[in-house]
């Protein structure tokens, strides 16, 4: 390799940018250019939302950095507003256009990287080009978005993602009344159901009217320029502007017409350095698939950390171990799936596989546990509760995946647990973790080592679990207030249960039982089961229930040695109410 090798980036932010910075780093002779098509080479689209809600109040802390700064620190040359056209791979070149002066002239490469990101997707809707809809991609877009607020009462947001609520929060924050329409039947569709429907309620109570398993059919603008929204079920609803958040596609036509191998999502197919079938070319961020670390699938993964990891390991393999020594060995490991969002202080986070991405890989070994610590100890003033979903191999204990949502220590933990699905951890290096304790940050079983602790319990047969959806089959709503007082009544009607499946045992006091519980469940309190051990049936699995989870962890001990056949409902009833939401 020539160290004046000639080294042409198409497209800066995350990928494009990181990968022009580490090539200097590692070459200081190499000649780096960079076009970027739009007038920012490098900007935060992850802080746009909050420019919107005037979180973020100038446009230039939205900047990471500049072509001055490129030029002077780097060495590296930026070409804003400059489009290529094409890419002709037999001679090595690419043809830009200059969008100021409208001249093309060509550039010729050694290397070639490719890092032109992601647009965002316009459904084929009738009237979607009228004015008054939008979409957050870039700081133009956030512009006209401002600049229109000022004439904006009341917005409908189209899909539930992560940008969709971040952006629904931002305007919610302006004094806006947002409606939320997601065409699924659940918000944040990275999350599990029954994880996404506390989130759902989080942001109704903050004044979002949120609708799922709504599809629009079309726009019509009306006479006082508000538009008009028909659904599929043929309502209608009025609005002064429409944002679009139904995702992102890759920006990959430069790819097809090169000729370049893409994949099933339309996303550009790399190898483990981010180079694609072409030697003299490689690809990064927003426009490539990546392999899930775990179902080794395909996937689409837009977010700036993973762009940014690849764009530094296409540098390494772009300058050769001549330059870059041992770094020429960087390999990309693929997507874990980790990701973080704040909703009107609520954090939500996850790592690795949901439930979803498992059942479609048809991958069956797997086991999940449901709890809700304590962000810290109780006694610390400021306690808030932390909702956890961790899911591991039924086989060998490895963690396969977190969700996790609380008002604080949120990030930190699905950070602990995503560390360890990469090191190929398993439930029982969760319950050993070591870490920090004091009173304001965590507890002596911090929430980590709780979920090791309760599947390591399950895999050595300590802690049968019982799935809630069986239970679900059968029962789908609360009863409010004493239904039995008799506890033979109770265990009676229990008895005559159709479905006939198990032993509902509640081991809350009598007055928790009463405010609230399961259809045809028994009362037995945890201070009396074992006092009360013959009102059971030994001939039925008993299913045991408490609050959240630990004292039926104790009544499941108690009974198992007591022979009974037995299992614990995980995460109680904070658990159920949540599978309850996710029912027609």
């Amino acid at each position: 390799m020539s160290a004046k090798k000639r080294i042409l980036i198409i497209g800066g932010v995350a990928g494009g940018a990181t990968c022009a910075a580490r090539i200097r780093r590692l070459c200081e002779h190499c000649e780096i250019v960079i076009f970027e098509m739009g007038s920012y080479v490098s900007f935060a689209n992850c802080g746009l939302p909050y420019f919107i809600g005037d979180v973020i109040v100038e446009e230039d802390k939205l900047l990471v950095a500049t072509p001055e700064l490129f030029k002077n620190r780097f060495k590296i040359q930026v070409c804003t507003d400059t489009e290529v056209i094409s890419i002709d791979r037999d001679t090595k070149s690419i043809v830009v256009n200059d969008k100021k002066s409208d001249q093309n002239r060509v550039e010729q490469y050694d290397a070639l990287v490719l890092s032109t990101g992601a647009s965002a997707v316009w459904p084929e809707i009738s009237g979607i080009d009228l004015p008054g809809i939008y979409a957050l991609r870039t700081i133009p877009d956030s512009r006209k978005i401002r600049s229109a607020l000022n004439n904006i009462k009341n917005v409908v947001v189209m899909g539930a993602g992560y940008l969709g609520l971040e952006l629904a929060e931002n305007l919610v924050k302006r004094g806006i009344d947002v409606t939320l329409l997601q065409s699924s039947n659940q918000i944040l569709p990275m999350l599990d159901k029954e994880m996404s429907s506390f989130i759902e309620k989080h942001i109704t109570k903050q004044g979002i009217n949120c609708r799922l398993n709504s599809q629009v059919t079309s726009f019509k603008q009306n006479q006082d320029q508000r538009l008009t929204i028909t659904l599929s079920n043929d309502e209608t609803m009025i609005t002064d502007a429409v944002m679009i958040s139904v995702g992102v596609k890759p920006r990959a036509e430069l790819a097809i017409q090169a000729g370049l191998e893409m994949g099933e999502h339309g996303g550009v197919r790399v190898n483990e350095h981010m180079q694609t079938n072409d030697p003299n070319i490689w690809a990064v961020g927003d426009m490539v698939e990546v392999r899930h670390v775990i179902t080794e699938k395909w996937y689409l993964f837009p977010l700036a950390g993973p762009a940014n990891k690849q764009g530094r390991i296409a540098a390494a393999h772009i300058v050769g171990h001549e330059f870059a020594g041992e770094s020429t060995n960087m390999s990309y490991r693929g997507v874990q799936g980790t990701s973080v969002c704040g909703l009107f202080d609520l954090t939500v986070a996850t790592t690795g596989v949901n439930e979803k991405q498992l059942k479609a890989a048809h991958f069956t070994d797997y086991e999940k546990v449901y709890l809700h610590p304590s962000n810290h100890v109780g006694y610390y003033p400021g306690a808030k509760p932390i909702h956890i979903k961790l899911i591991y191999n039924s086989q060998n204990g490895k963690v396969l995946g977190a969700q996790a949502l609380g008002e604080s220590g949120v990030a930190r933990r699905i950070d602990v647990i995503s560390s360890f699905i990469q090191m190929n951890a398993t439930v029982y290096d969760l319950e050993e973790a070591e870490l920090c304790y004091a009173p304001q940050f965590g507890a002596t079983k911090d929430p980590v080592n709780l979920a090791g602790m309760i599947a390591a319990n399950q895999l050595r047969d300590n802690h049968p679990l019982a799935r809630w959806e069986e239970l679900m089959e059968s029962h789908v709503q609360v009863v409010d207030g004493p239904e039995q007082d008799d506890a033979e009544q109770l265990l009676a009607l229990i008895l005559d249960d159709p479905y006939n499946q198990a032993q509902i045992v509640d081991v809350r006091t009598v007055a928790e039982y009463q405010n609230k519980h399961i259809p045809n469940a028994i009362n037995v309190p945890l201070d009396s089961l074992r006092e009360r051990l013959d009102e059971l049936s030994r001939e039925r699995e008993v299913w045991v229930v408490c609050g959240v989870g630990q004292r039926a962890y104790n009544a499941t001990r108690i009974l198992q040695q007591n022979g009974f056949k037995v299992k614990n409902l995980s995460g109680g009833m904070q658990t159920y109410h949540s599978y309850l939401d996710t029912q027609p």
